[in-house]
């Protein structure tokens, strides 16, 4: 174990609380109020038995931070149960559950590189491409006359997230979205 300032804390590092259990942190955010200490909020699930908790720290406090490995790893499929994953290197299989992936879970792709958070050859946590880019399979049609206004409209991607996009975009374009909020990026240049 190692301190580290709670500001440097990222999704999928593993920590250290004061009950002497394990968490792996599933968001961050860093508050800095006008007035006041800034502060940074975590939200974390404690490996042992999945319980969320969300906790505030200084952003100077001192957090124990866990080794572990991050392995890459190439997504296969869904057995239903798990997702299964192969590291391309060697070869060897790892069932990762669902709970652990969440809402990411609707952005994996076959063979999509995915780098896994490993400790004590138990998955912690999945670290997608920051990017990735999906087909929109409905969204309303594209009025003649509309620019590349500020204004955007719903859309329905390919994986069954919805987003919201410019009005010139139509069913059937693929575009390129960001994995952390499913929002629009730019259309693929594919």
């Amino acid at each position: 174990m190692v301190k580290v300032i709670a500001s440097s804390l990222r999704k999928g590092n593993v920590v250290e609380h004061t009950d002497n259990k394990l968490y792996v942190i599933l968001t961050t955010q860093n508050i800095h109020p006008g007035k006041g200490t800034p502060v940074t909020q975590v939200e974390m699930r404690r490996i042992t038995d999945g319980i969320k908790m969300t906790e505030r720290f200084k952003t100077t406090d001192q957090v124990e931070k866990a080794f572990v490995e991050e392995i890459k790893f190439n997504y296969l499929y869904d057995d239903g149960t798990a997702y299964v994953f192969m590291n391309p290197e060697t070869y060897e299989q790892v069932l990762v559950p669902h709970a652990v992936l969440g809402e990411d879970a609707a952005y994996l792709q076959e063979n999509m590189e995915v780098y896994l958070t490993i400790f004590n050859e138990t998955p912690l946590a999945a670290v997608l491409p920051t990017r990735v880019t999906l087909e929109i399979v409905d969204t309303e049609p594209s009025m003649k006359g509309q620019t590349a206004s500020s204004s955007y409209k719903p859309a329905t991607l390919s994986n069954g997230v919805r987003t919201m996009v410019p009005p010139y975009i139509a069913t059937g374009t693929r575009i390129v979205v960001l994995t952390e909020d499913g929002s629009y990026v730019e259309r693929a240049k594919d």
